[in-house]
C-alpha cells in the first residue's frame, strides 16, 4: 500500500465519490480507481461497495474497519517525511469538544504557540470521536464531556463546573431562581449530557417544545434575547454574557459538569504538560471553576 492510494481511499470518503475526488486530487477517474483496485488486490478484501446505478460511495464492512487504519498510514507517512526537515517542532494533535473549544480555549492555544516551542493542530470532535482519534494515534490530547472506558485510552478529569441560568434582557427570574420559576416555552435548549438530559426530564414537561433547540454551542448568543433562557456550564455563561445576556446561580440545577482529558498510554510529555500548565492558569481566571490540574503537574 502505497500513500497516494490510502489518500485516494480518504479523499473519496471524504467527498463522497470517485468522481468527486479525481476532481479534488487532479488526477483523472481512472486513475483513481486503479489506485483503489491496486489497494484492494494488495489487502485481499474490497474497500467500496460497487454495482450498477451506485453514484455515491459506499463502503463495505471491511472498508469501515480500514478507514482508521488509513488516517493512520497517512499520518505517519507525514510524520516520517518531517524527520528530514530541519528545526521541526514538536506537534501537538489537539481535540476538544465544542463548548471547551469556545469558551476556554482561545486565549491558552494563544499562549501555548507563544511559547514558540510547538507546532499545534486543533479539531472540534464529539467526546466519543476523540475517544477514537485517541485510539487510532490522529490525536495527542482530548478534551471530552462524556467519559467512558476505552483498552488503550487514559481518561482523567480536567475540571469541573456547576451550571447556571443563562437569560436575555427581558426574562424576569429571580437572583436564584429554581427550575419551576422558568418557562419552557421560552427555553434555548442544548444537548450537554445524558446526566443533564435526566435532570431536565425530571423538571419540564416533554410535551413543551423549547423555543429554540440548538445542536451548535456558539449560535446560542443569538437566540438568547427577550425572555428566552439557557441552562448552561459556567465557562460557557462567562463568555457570553454582556449587557443584552445575563447569568444567575439556579438553584436546584443540574449535577456540575467534569470535563475530561484524555492521552494514549505512552503521551507526549514535553507539548501535554506544557498545555495542561496553561490550562490550568486559564481556568483559575473563572471564579467558581475547580480544576484538577494542579496535582498531575507538580508530580
Amino acid at each position: 500500500m502505497t500513500r497516494l492510494e490510502a489518500e485516494a481511499f480518504l479523499a473519496i470518503i471524504q467527498y463522497g465519490s470517485i468522481t468527486a475526488a479525481a476532481e479534488k486530487l487532479y488526477v483523472t477517474q481512472p486513475a483513481l480507481s486503479r489506485r483503489i483496485r491496486a489497494m484492494e488486490q494488495e489487502l485481499g478484501y474490497d474497500l467500496l461497495v460497487r454495482g450498477k446505478g451506485i453514484r455515491s460511495v459506499c463502503l463495505t464492512q471491511q472498508g469501515q474497519a480500514f478507514v482508521p487504519v488509513a488516517e493512520r498510514f497517512c499520518k505517519l507517512y507525514r510524520q516520517a517525511e518531517a524527520i528530514a526537515k530541519d528545526n521541526q517542532k514538536p506537534l501537538l494533535n489537539l481535540a476538544s469538544v465544542g463548548s471547551v473549544s469556545t469558551c476556554v480555549l482561545p486565549p491558552v492555544l494563544h499562549n501555548f504557540l507563544a511559547l514558540k516551542k510547538y507546532n499545534l493542530c486543533f479539531h472540534n470532535y464529539l467526546s466519543f470521536e476523540a475517544y477514537r482519534r485517541i485510539e487510532n494515534g490522529m490525536a495527542d490530547l482530548a478534551l471530552i464531556s462524556n467519559h467512558r472506558y476505552a483498552k488503550d485510552v487514559i481518561t482523567l478529569p480536567a475540571f469541573r463546573e456547576p451550571f447556571v441560568l443563562l437569560c436575555g434582557a427581558n426574562c424576569k427570574v429571580g437572583k436564584a431562581p429554581t427550575p419551576t420559576q422558568l418557562n419552557p416555552a421560552n427555553e434555548v435548549r442544548l444537548p450537554w449530557s445524558p446526566e443533564y438530559d435526566i435532570w431536565h426530564e425530571r423538571w419540564f414537561d416533554a410535551a413543551i417544545e423549547p423555543n429554540v433547540t440548538l445542536d451548535h454551542m456558539p449560535l446560542l448568543k443569538d437566540f438568547l434575547t427577550g425572555e428566552n433562557w439557557a441552562v448552561v456550564p459556567l465557562t460557557v455563561a462567562r463568555r457570553m454574557e454582556n449587557s443584552q445576556i445575563f447569568s444567575y446561580p439556579l438553584r436546584q440545577g443540574p449535577e456540575d459538569r467534569i470535563i475530561y482529558y484524555l492521552v494514549p498510554q505512552r503521551p507526549k510529555e514535553g507539548p501535554i504538560h506544557d498545555f495542561l500548565k496553561l490550562l490550568h492558569q486559564e481556568l483559575l481566571l473563572f471564579d467558581g471553576v475547580e480544576s484538577f490540574l494542579a496535582k498531575g503537574l507538580t508530580e
